[in-house]
């Protein structure tokens, strides 16, 4: 999934990588509603997304504040402890400033 899109730069990056458990139970669901949430937040700018043995996705965000937001929305915190109760071996999650971005091919 990639919604990116180029003039990134000098946004956030939230990078947050994760192993996944074998449950499942109510993991795509929430996923879906953690990415229609993030993207009704103020400040949220585009994500992306891949999971292999390791998941990893990249949201974008405006400031610090909009990503403090993000963090401690409620239905996200109930996300995060569901996370680390079932749905995560381990996760990491990186915040970063974007100094430079581009895009092949240019739009």
């Amino acid at each position: 999934m990639q919604e990116n899109r180029p003039g990134l730069d000098g946004c956030y990056a939230v990078i947050f990588t994760s192993v996944r458990t074998d449950c499942d139970n109510g993991y795509a669901e929430a996923a879906t509603r953690m990415l229609e949430l993030a993207r009704s937040m103020p400040g949220f700018l585009g994500v992306e997304s891949a999971r292999e043995e390791v998941g990893v996705t990249v949201s974008y965000w405006e400031s610090l504040d909009a990503i403090r937001a993000w963090r401690d929305h409620p239905e996200h915190l109930a996300a995060q402890a569901r996370g680390r109760a079932d749905w995560y071996r381990n996760f990491t999650t990186r915040v970063c400033k974007v100094l430079r971005s581009s895009v092949f091919p240019e739009p």
